[in-house]
């Protein structure tokens, strides 16, 4: 499967306060935002959610976050407390996986709010799509994904991301 890729764009006791994405946005306005996004931009999904706005859903219980990243970087470059572990493609593998449909669909019903998050964005985009086309009414990008674009010297961390916009995250 070759998505169609979207244009670009602490320690386990961390106590990182969030900063609010607008502190008078309830959850209905963060989804419409999304999906106005997701009109926008021709999305084939219901939209895209800064990294604040998806946490504003996340603690609100309005949308399941789930980390479509591989198990090794959800133990070893972090991971958002209480997001879903839904691997996209396994460590090392070159295909997506066959099961993430099944195993989205045992952690989450198709009729709750999905937030996809990924490294970057890319395969969170992917998953956003899948999700959709297999009957999710309500399936989400988180912009940035974790840890944000490459910089300059090929690193991330610095241009975007969750762990960037300062929102809280632990780590094994």
């Amino acid at each position: 499967m070759s998505p169609t890729l979207p244009p670009t764009a602490a320690s386990p006791e961390s106590n990182v306060r969030p900063p609010a994405p607008d502190a008078a946005a309830s959850p209905a306005e963060l989804l419409a935002r999304a999906a106005a996004r997701g009109r926008d931009r021709q999305l084939p999904y219901h939209g895209e959610l800064t990294p604040a706005e998806a946490w504003a859903l996340h603690t609100a219980g309005a949308a399941r976050l789930v980390d479509v990243r591989t198990q090794v970087e959800w133990t070893y470059v972090g991971r958002v407390e209480g997001s879903l572990l839904v691997e996209w493609r396994a460590h090392g593998a070159q295909q997506p996986n066959p099961r993430f449909i099944e195993a989205l669909g045992e952690a989450v019903p198709q009729d709750v709010p999905v937030m996809m998050l990924c490294r970057s964005g890319v395969r969170s985009h992917a998953a956003a799509e899948l999700a959709t086309r297999s009957g999710w009414t309500v399936a989400m990008n988180v912009l940035e994904g974790f840890e944000g674009d490459l910089d300059e010297a090929g690193q991330r961390g610095t241009r975007g991301g969750w762990r960037k916009a300062g929102l809280p995250w632990v780590q094994s």
